[in-house]
Order: structure tokens, then sequence, then C-alpha cells
């Protein structure tokens, strides 16, 4: 019964999402693999680089600049994935005896809309407040990353 289960309902929402994304990312990734300059691999093949110092320290750090974009997008996408969470689950599984409004599943957007339109209490003014929280972490953190990874800066 995994409408009823914690972790089984965390579980199957984890699973769909991994279901849906892997292809996608799989197809950019290798894509991005095969955009690398072979002639750098070559370089530190002659420099002495071992093929465990060649990934870590050229091909990852290229990969990740080439693949920041999209990680920043996924995270947002994923971080206000209604969809997948409300059809799955509603949010839920709620423990309501115990004084819970969240479910175990719900995400900062389901609870938002759960706030604005779920129930004959229409609370528009946390919903909005909560809707606004969303978008300064989400926009702090795509911040953050895009500083981190270099992405903007020309090379």
């Amino acid at each position: 019964d995994w409408l009823n289960d914690v972790w089984l309902a965390r579980g199957v929402i984890l699973i769909v999402n991994l279901w849906l994304g892997f292809p996608y990312f799989y197809l950019i990734s290798t894509g991005a693999l095969q955009a690398l300059p072979s002639d750098i691999e070559e370089a530190a093949e002659i420099d002495g680089a071992s093929g465990t110092q060649i990934f870590w320290q050229i091909k990852l750090p290229l990969i990740f600049q080439i693949l920041s974009p999209l990680l920043i997008a996924s995270f947002a996408f994923n971080f206000n994935n209604f969809n997948l969470v409300y059809l799955l689950t509603k949010g839920g599984p709620v423990d309501v005896l115990n004084g819970q409004t969240a479910g175990a599943t719900d995400l900062l957007i389901t609870y938002a809309y759960k706030t604005a339109f779920g129930s004959n209490d229409q609370n528009l003014g946390l919903a909005c407040a909560i809707s606004v929280i969303m978008f300064v972490i989400v926009g702090a953190l795509s911040m953050w990353s895009l500083r981190r990874s270099r992405v903007l800066e020309e090379m």
C-alpha cells in the first residue's frame, strides 16, 4: 500500500522521476562527452597523467561547465515538480491525527496549491508567501551555482 506508507510513497516518486529524466540526461551527457576535444586528453597522457587523473582533473570540470545550466534547470524543475507529486500521491500520506498539515511527499508547490485551492479554507496570502519563498530559494541557488561553475565568464 504505497499510498499510505511514507517511505514507499517517496520511493515511488523517486523511481518515476528517475524513469522520466534518465533518458534526457543520458543523451545530453553522452553528447557533452563526445564534444570534449581529444587533444587535451592526448596532451595529458603525454604529460604522464593516469586515466583517473584525466577524468577527475580534465573531463569532469569540462563536462560540469557544459552541463551546469542543465543541472540548474533540472533543479528548478524538480523543486517545483507539481505534476508528478500531485498526480501520484496528492502530497500524501498525511498524518492528520498528529496535527500534520503537509503530507510526507509534499513539495512547497503542492503545499501552496493545497493551501490556496485544496480546501474550503482558502489562504491565498500564505500560498503567495510560499511562492515568493520558492522563487527566492531557486533564484539564490541558481545564481550561486552559476557563479561557482563560472559558466557566464568568457574563456
